[in-house]
């Protein structure tokens, strides 16, 4: 089959990857860096997976700038560009997903079923479905992890199909024929009730992280032990000794903006905890800031503004609202991100030598330790306990 994918962030790529190994596949990016990067068998994210097959596989995979030429031909083409959440309209803005829906419209082929992975809200494709009159697109949400992404295609937990027509079951089993995991859980529905799957999956992680980082925020200020605390709940079976290591605050491409826009879905709907959810992130990151403040540091620098090792992205990681919060409290902050090249990053100075955060800050801020650091243990703040992610 051929295949189109519009997008190369980790969720494009990674499924580029994938399902170039058995299919023809054809990347679509409006970069024109990125491109060339695929094209010379280079992944432009850090992925340990990723980078490894594009380098050792036989994969039947090209990128293109072109739109009509990742699309001619295509029996599907996934749709996996960036959905943003716009505060001011309480609202994924999906106009790149939308766009591709036009040009895929644009190319008059009726064999092309559009299947968007992108997040977006409850009842998009159904809008779409009316707004031009179509009915070959749906949606099937993507469980991946950041810096894991294509493991997590080819170990799925599951696989969850807004369709349950015959196309829909095609693109199951392409999914599940790439895949090196066997007898993959796999949900057949409508597209709206798999919109609210990926919603209200990422805000039970959301829920998760928040929850363990107020116990940790309790056990602070009773000058109580954090982890003796989360070892004894998390040894009920029911609860679970994982996704529990205190951190600044959940961040990244998915949890802000999905709990978010799931808050937004229910305008007209009771709820109490969806709201609460939303609140503690940024209570959580207003305790934290506190912490350092009543320490009264000179500079404090800053080590990584990536949230988890292994993971090259920063987008929305709660590190960056603590420094905003630092500043307007006055308080100098230094970056050291080795993923940067640049002298400066939002208005803060970035330093590109680890010996220089260490010699110039007061306190180091962490969301995660590692070994890098274990010589100015003392200057450390995390609430990373566990010495995972």
């Amino acid at each position: 089959m051929k295949i189109a994918i519009a997008g190369t962030g980790y969720v494009g790529l990674s499924l580029a990857v994938l399902l170039s190994q058995k299919n023809e596949v054809v990347a679509l990016d409006i970069i024109k860096e990125k491109v060339e990067m695929i094209n010379n068998m280079v992944s432009p994210i850090k992925d340990e997976y990723i980078e490894k097959y594009m380098k050792e596989k036989k994969l039947n995979l090209r990128a293109t700038l072109d739109y009509k030429d990742a699309f001619n031909g295509a029996d599907f083409v996934i749709i996996s560009t960036p959905t943003n959440y716009d505060e001011e309209t309480n609202y994924f803005d999906t106009s790149s997903v939308e766009d591709i829906i036009q040009k895929v419209i644009s190319m008059k082929d009726n064999n092309i079923t559009m299947v968007v992975k992108s997040t977006i809200p409850v009842g998009f494709i159904n809008n779409m479905k009316v707004k031009y009159d179509i009915d070959n697109i749906f949606f099937s949400p993507e469980f991946l992890r950041e810096g894991k992404a294509l493991y997590d295609n080819l170990y799925p937990s599951r696989i969850i199909i807004g369709s349950e027509n015959e196309k829909g079951k095609q693109f199951a089993k392409i999914l599940q024929e790439a895949a090196l995991e066997k007898d993959i859980p796999t949900l057949f529905m409508n597209s709206t009730d798999a919109e609210a799957i990926k919603l209200f999956a990422n805000t039970f992680l959301a829920l998760r992280v928040a929850y363990f980082n107020e116990l940790d925020t309790y056990a602070v200020t009773k000058n109580l032990n954090t982890k003796n605390i989360i070892e004894g709940v998390c040894l009920d079976p029911r609860i679970g000794s994982y996704y529990n290591n205190p951190s600044f605050g959940y961040g990244g491409y998915c949890l802000p903006k999905d709990t978010k826009q799931l808050l937004a879905n229910y305008k007209d709907v009771p709820q109490n905890l969806i709201e609460a959810i939303v609140k503690s992130n940024k209570t959580r990151k207003e305790f934290i800031t506190k912490q350092i403040l009543d320490r009264k540091p000179k500079v404090v620098g800053i080590y990584r503004l990536t949230m988890k090792a292994g993971s090259d992205n920063f987008r929305s990681s709660a590190i960056q609202d603590i420094m905003k919060k630092l500043r307007a409290n006055n308080v100098e902050v230094i970056v050291y991100e080795p993923t940067l090249n640049k002298n400066e990053f939002d208005g803060f100075k970035v330093v590109k030598n680890l010996e220089e955060l260490k010699q110039k800050s007061s306190i180091i801020l962490a969301n995660r330790i590692e070994k890098a650091l274990d010589d100015v243990a003392n200057k450390v703040y995390t609430r990373d306990l566990f010495a995972r992610d």
